[in-house]
C-alpha cells in the first residue's frame, strides 16, 4: 500500500508541477517574444513619423522602466533598418539603406518582393520586421527593422527558462523519490489505526451482543434471576456509549450554521459541567476541585464547549489515580481564555503524549477497554479547539497529567473541521 501511494503522489506532485512549469515556460517565451515584437513597431512608427530618423531623446532615462521603447542617445547606432519608397505600381521609388550594413539594393527588393507577397501591413520576413505605411496618392512607405539581436534574446530566454524547468523536475523528482515515504507515512498510520479502531470496535460490539444473546434465552425461561436482567442492562449501556463515541466523532466532520456561533458564559458552562462529574469523582473514591471566575465570556459554538469540558473531565475522572485530586480552572488574561483540567496519573506513558491527541489512539488498550475509552474522545477535544483557533497541549510531570487550552475570547470560528 505504501509503495502504491508513494507513486500516486509522486505522480500527481510530478504531473502538477510539469503543468505549472509548461505555463511559465509558454508564458515567459510568449512575453519575450511580445516585448520584442511591440518595442519594433513602435520603433518602426517613430521611423516613419519622423522621416526615417529618430527623435531626439529624453534628457533621462531608466533602464528599469515599463515596457516599451525608449530612445537614448544610442539608439539610432544601435538600431539598424532600411527604409523603402513605392509608387501607386509597387515600383521602387525611392530606397534608404544608409543604417544598415547587411543588405544591398538587390537584397532590398528582394526583401520587398517577399514582404508584398505577404500582403500583411505589418510582419516578419526572416528576423526581419516590417511596417506598411499607405499614402494618399497610392504609393507607399515600408520600413524594415532588424530585429536579430531581440529575437534571439527572445529565443535565449525561453531556452534558459526550458533548461531551468527541466533541472528544477528533475530535482524536485529526486526530493520526492527520497521525502514521499515520509509524506505518506502519517496518511498511512492514520489508515492503520482506523483499521485498529474498526476491529476493536467489532470486538467491543460482538462481546455485548453475544452476552445479550444468552442472557435473553436466559430471560426466556421461568423464574429469571435480576443478575441477568442487570447484565443485559450493562451490555445495552456498553454499546450505547461506543455508539455515541462513533457519532461523536462524526459530527467533529460536520459543517456548522453561522446561527450556532453565539456570545454565553463560559464559566457558566464550566461549572455545570464540573458539578455534572463530581458525583462520579466521589462515587470512585476521588475529589474534584473546581477554580472558575464568574463572567467569563466567549463567542463560539455552546454545545462543542460542553462537550470539551465532559472530554476532559471524564478523562481525568477515568485515569486518576485512586483518591487523588482532580483539578478545573478556568481563567482570563487579555483576549485568550485559558482552561486546565490535571490529575495526578502515575502510569502515565510520558513518551507517546504527543500521540494522546491521535484519532484511534490508545495508550493503554487494556486499560482504556476496562476504563470504556475508545480513543475518540482527546482527538474530538483537539477538533473543538482548533475549530475555535485554539491549541490544546498536554504535559506529564511529577506523576501529574495536565490538558491546557487556549482559545480567544472571540475567535472566527471554523465552519469545518481541520484534518491533521
Amino acid at each position: 500500500m505504501i509503495r502504491s501511494l508513494r507513486r500516486r503522489f509522486i505522480l500527481i506532485a510530478m504531473l502538477s508541477l510539469l503543468g505549472t512549469l509548461a505555463v511559465l515556460c509558454t508564458a515567459i517565451g510568449l512575453g519575450a517574444h511580445y516585448t520584442a515584437t511591440s518595442r519594433a513597431d513602435r520603433a518602426i512608427t517613430l521611423l516613419y513619423e519622423n522621416d526615417g530618423a529618430f527623435p531626439a531623446p529624453a534628457e533621462s532615462h531608466d533602464p528599469a522602466a515599463a515596457f516599451g521603447f525608449h530612445i537614448t542617445q544610442e539608439t539610432p547606432f544601435e538600431t539598424r533598418y532600411f527604409i523603402v519608397e513605392l509608387t501607386a505600381d509597387q515600383e521602387v521609388r525611392g530606397v534608404d539603406i544608409d543604417h544598415i550594413a547587411a543588405v544591398d539594393r538587390q537584397a532590398v527588393v528582394e526583401s520587398i518582393n517577399e514582404i508584398l507577397s505577404s500582403d500583411r501591413p505589418r510582419g516578419y520576413a526572416n528576423y526581419y520586421r516590417y511596417g506598411i505605411f499607405h499614402h494618399e496618392d497610392g504609393g507607399s512607405t515600408i520600413v524594415v527593422l532588424d530585429c536579430f539581436l531581440q529575437l534571439q534574446f527572445a529565443y535565449n530566454a525561453l531556452r534558459i527558462t526550458v533548461i531551468v524547468a527541466i533541472s528544477c523536475a528533475v530535482i524536485v523528482f529526486l526530493l520526492l523519490m527520497l521525502l514521499s515515504k515520509r509524506a505518506v507515512r502519517p496518511f498511512v498510520e492514520n489508515l492503520e489505526r482506523q483499521k485498529r479502531f474498526v476491529t476493536d470496535a467489532s470486538h467491543e460490539l460482538k462481546t455485548p451482543l453475544a452476552i445479550l444473546a444468552a442472557d435473553v434465552e436466559l430471560l426466556r425461561q421461568p423464574n429469571t434471576e435480576q443478575k441477568w436482567i442487570d447484565s443485559a442492562q450493562a451490555q445495552i449501556t456498553r454499546m450505547d456509549k461506543l455508539i455515541k463515541n462513533l457519532v461523536e466523532l462524526a459530527r467533529t466532520e460536520e459543517t456548522i450554521e453561522d446561527s450556532a456561533v453565539t456570545s454565553f458564559s463560559l464559566s457558566e458552562v464550566a461549572q455545570a459541567s464540573a458539578e455534572g462529574f463530581q458525583p462520579l469523582a466521589e462515587a470512585e473514591g476521588k475529589r474534584l476541585e473546581a477554580h472558575i471566575p464568574p463572567a467569563v465570556e466567549l463567542r463560539g459554538v455552546q454545545e462543542n464547549m460542553f462537550r470539551l469540558f465532559s472530554i476532559l473531565l471524564d478523562n481525568a475522572v477515568k485515569y486518576c489515580d485512586p483518591g487523588g485530586t482532580i483539578r478545573l480552572s478556568l481563567g482570563q488574561r487579555g483576549r485568550n481564555i485559558y482552561l486546565s483540567v490535571s490529575n495526578p496519573c502515575a502510569g502515565a506513558d510520558t513518551a507517546q503524549l504527543p500521540r494522546w491527541f491521535d484519532r484511534f489512539y490508545r495508550a493503554d488498550s487494556s486499560r482504556a477497554r476496562a476504563t470504556g475509552g475508545y480513543g475518540i474522545g482527546l482527538s474530538t477535544a483537539r477538533a473543538i479547539v482548533s475549530r475555535h483557533r485554539g491549541r490544546i497541549t498536554n504535559r506529564c510531570e511529577n506523576g501529574q497529567v495536565t490538558f491546557s487550552v487556549v482559545i480567544p475570547q472571540f475567535p472566527k470560528v471554523r465552519k469545518s473541521a481541520v484534518h491533521r
